[in-house]
């Protein structure tokens, strides 16, 4: 870049003008702060004095905060067998329901073991009846899938009225 000139921007954001890229470096050393390119693709490329260390502290911290204040929902799993005593049953539906108001979304699955597979209904009916009972808080994502011994749906939390 040397003997080109560069439009150059002061440590206060006020504009210095139009300056041989060596006076630039002077002016910076002068300033006791860095020189640093902004607009490269610019005609004149664009160059500001600045504290570039402080800089890119700043824009990590404001990374930072961003990620801080995003929401990662995450997916829980309530397992569920047909013939489920129906207080264990009611303490996984409650686990459900708790899972859902923080934010989480919810995958239930339904095992079968030996003899259970003859009843598939029966786990349907066990399906149809989490639903019912979580229905006010969460909505279905998507249809109930069955594969095998499993079946699987995936609830998320129902949007609030303000």
């Amino acid at each position: 870049m040397r003997g080109k000139t560069v439009r150059l921007i002061a440590p206060d954001n006020e504009q210095l003008g139009l300056v041989r890229f060596e006076d630039a470096v002077q002016k910076a050393t002068e300033y006791g702060l860095d020189l640093v390119e902004v607009a490269g693709n610019a005609t004149p490329p664009v160059c500001r004095i600045m504290d570039y260390g402080k800089h890119q502290y700043q824009q990590s911290k404001r990374q930072r905060d961003a990620r801080k204040h995003q929401h990662h929902s995450r997916v829980k799993e309530i397992k569920f067998h047909p013939n489920i005593d129906d207080h264990d049953y009611q303490t996984k539906v409650n686990h459900a329901v708790a899972f859902l108001e923080k934010g989480d979304k919810v995958r239930v699955s339904m095992y079968f073991r030996g003899r259970e597979m003859a009843h598939i209904d029966l786990g349907q009916g066990l399906m149809d009846r989490v639903m019912k009972d979580i229905g006010p808080v969460a909505q279905l994502d998507g249809p109930v899938q069955r594969s095998g011994r499993l079946m699987v749906m995936m609830l998320s939390a129902r949007q609030r009225k303000p």
